[in-house]
């Protein structure tokens, strides 16, 4: 972004950016470019902010371009019903903003759909949350999906309940009980922190 550039233009340009970068960086660059935009309205100078803005974008699309790159490929249990509907179900993840499987008891939902997302370009842009109603669960689910993508528990795949967390900040997959994840919205109403 040249030095011939307005910085209405720049704005612009960082406006464009916000959907390759990390979920939660896009939010906070939102409110900073609509502050950037009233003050520059008003005749005040937003070198600063713009150089900010900048920085913040640059750095959230490398981070962005880094996790795409850590993806692993998913590997499914081809035992399970789910998996027969594997394509479809990547395809309508991909289309749609929301998606409603159901499924018997049994059939996958939990191990597979989150490597399905994964595999539709989600948890790019933040984490893939997965909610299961008790502790144990939610810890258990983590470690059998970590352990079908190869993969430590922890690293992509971790968890977090109340009292104990195994989670990478750099993680994919958060699985959690529904109590964290309505905890969470204290503090992150719109749960910036996840893309799926």
């Amino acid at each position: 972004m040249g030095n011939k550039t307005q910085p209405a233009e720049i704005l612009d340009q960082i406006t464009g950016m916000l959907s390759g970068i990390m979920q939660s960086d896009a939010a906070w660059c939102r409110h900073r470019i609509k502050a950037a935009r009233g003050r520059l309205k008003a005749g005040k100078p937003i070198d600063s902010m713009l150089e900010t803005l900048v920085d913040r974008c640059t750095r959230s699309a490398q981070k962005c371009q880094a996790r795409k790159q850590s993806l692993p490929t998913p590997q499914y249990d081809e035992i399970l019903p789910i998996v027969d509907r594997r394509d479809e179900i990547i395809a309508a993840i991909k289309k749609n903003q929301v998606v409603v499987i159901a499924g018997e008891t049994g059939s996958g939902k939990t191990t597979q759909i989150p490597k399905m997302c994964m595999q539709a370009g989600r948890g790019v842009r933040g984490l893939i949350g997965c909610t299961q109603p008790r502790r144990i669960a939610a810890q258990a689910m983590a470690d059998r999906v970590a352990e079908e993508l190869g993969t430590k528990l922890g690293s992509i795949v971790g968890y977090q309940v109340r009292f104990r967390e195994k989670l990478n900040k750099d993680g994919i997959i958060k699985f959690m009980t529904d109590g964290i994840l309505l905890a969470e919205t204290t503090h992150d109403r719109d749960l910036d922190a996840y893309d799926t």
